[in-house]
């Protein structure tokens, strides 16, 4: 080996040595782009599974679902997940545009979660003081957990799919620490349930 390819050699294994020295130090400096960041939110019945969720209701019964929330925003996040109850015709939340539904919610849950981590609740729920005439059916109050909610939601009957249809849906929020608000995740779950089961 000639004394210049030892020179290149020599100044090589400084500057790789220099590397493997400052490496931990330039990882607390240097950030390198994270994997996507987005939240999760999902809806599973009373036997964790998508199976389960009730479709056909009826009222003053129980019913029982897991909601559940997931972060992978990278950092600490507040959540919200906002509950409404529509019926065929009210707004409901459109993906292609990112926008909740102009609903008011009816109750909301609240979680904050380290970054990977996971919140579920089991939520109990059933419809009270409902009531049928031929074409319409009218829900005064729900039960929602120990809480009892006033929604007066008017349900028209629906002669193709031989039903009143409304959806109970969940809408995920999150604080926003740059905006300084809580804004849409553009993220929601939710199921259409059968009020003429007693039909």
């Amino acid at each position: 080996m000639s004394f210049t390819q030892f020179k290149v050699f020599y100044a090589l294994l400084c500057v790789g040595l220099g590397l493997i020295i400052l490496l931990p130090t330039l990882t607390m400096v240097i950030s390198l782009p994270s994997g996507e960041e987005f939240s999760e939110i999902y809806l599973l019945g009373s036997n964790h599974m998508a199976e389960d969720i009730p479709y056909r209701v009826s009222p003053n019964q129980v019913y029982r679902v897991y909601l559940g929330i997931g972060n992978h925003m990278g950092r600490l996040t507040r959540y919200r997940a906002y509950v409404k109850l529509g019926n065929q015709t009210q707004s409901f939340p459109n993906d292609s545009v990112g926008a909740p539904s102009s609903l008011k919610p009816i109750f909301e849950y609240g979680a904050i979660l380290m970054d990977d981590d996971v919140w579920e609740k089991e939520i109990e729920f059933s419809f009270l003081n409902v009531s049928f005439s031929e074409k319409t059916c009218e829900i005064s109050r729900l039960a929602l957990d120990d809480n009892i909610i006033s929604v007066d939601q008017l349900i028209s009957w629906n002669a193709n799919a031989h039903g009143f249809y409304c959806q109970l849906f969940f809408e995920l929020w999150h604080y926003d620490t740059t905006a300084s608000e809580t804004q849409y995740q553009n993220r929601f779950v939710g199921f259409w349930l059968n009020m003429s089961a007693i039909r």
